[in-house]
């Protein structure tokens, strides 16, 4: 993959060109906030938006009076986020050593994150976001399956720091999962008490 999407020869994102996607995508009468509706459909109270890029769904689960928090380590991205929602918390952190000291309703890796994120680190990564969970919590992320990252490494990940696998679709619009499906939105949940 090319384009705005993917970092070309080890540098950045170019944030405004990545939310012209977005932008032109919206002009054409497509839905882009699949996955906030996902995941508003859980009520969360707050929602750490890890790897926001943009600030996308930040932005409209903020529209929804849910309080967010974006995450992301591209300076690009993180200008663009800033100018589209200047009263937002964005934070410049690499996921795979985040640490924020507070935990979330709801953990949120939209769009690939975890495939952005260098192979060596993705445990790392996911631990690190799964850390920020509270009790009762869900982590819901959604990531290509050819691309080096399986479900079973995600899913060990998320069990290594006490998540429990509950939910997987196809899609961020809950379409049915089966295993040779290319794309997985998984939910995590992290029991009220042990």
């Amino acid at each position: 993959m090319t384009g705005p999407e993917m970092p070309v020869g080890g540098k950045g994102f170019d944030g405004p060109a990545y939310q012209s996607r977005f932008d032109a995508l919206a002009r054409q009468g497509l839905d882009v906030h699949g996955e906030a509706d996902l995941v508003a459909s859980y009520h969360p109270d707050s929602v750490l938006d890890a790897g926001c890029g943009t600030g996308r769904v930040a932005i409209e689960l903020a529209r929804r009076g849910i309080d967010v928090v974006g995450v992301d380590r591209d300076e690009s991205m993180l200008a663009e986020a800033g100018r589209l929602g200047p009263g937002l918390e964005w934070i410049r952190a690499d996921l795979a050593e985040l640490d924020l000291g507070r935990v979330f309703g709801l953990v949120v890796l939209a769009g690939n994150v975890p495939l952005f994120t260098p192979p060596a680190d993705r445990e790392s990564m996911v631990r690190a976001c799964a850390r920020h969970v509270a009790p009762g919590g869900r982590l819901v992320a959604g990531f290509q399956l050819d691309r080096g990252f399986d479900l079973a490494a995600y899913d060990t990940a998320c069990s290594a720091e006490d998540l429990e696998a509950a939910e997987r679709w196809s899609a961020w619009d809950r379409a049915p999962f089966s295993p040779g499906d290319g794309y997985a939105v998984s939910v995590h949940i992290r029991p009220s008490s042990r």
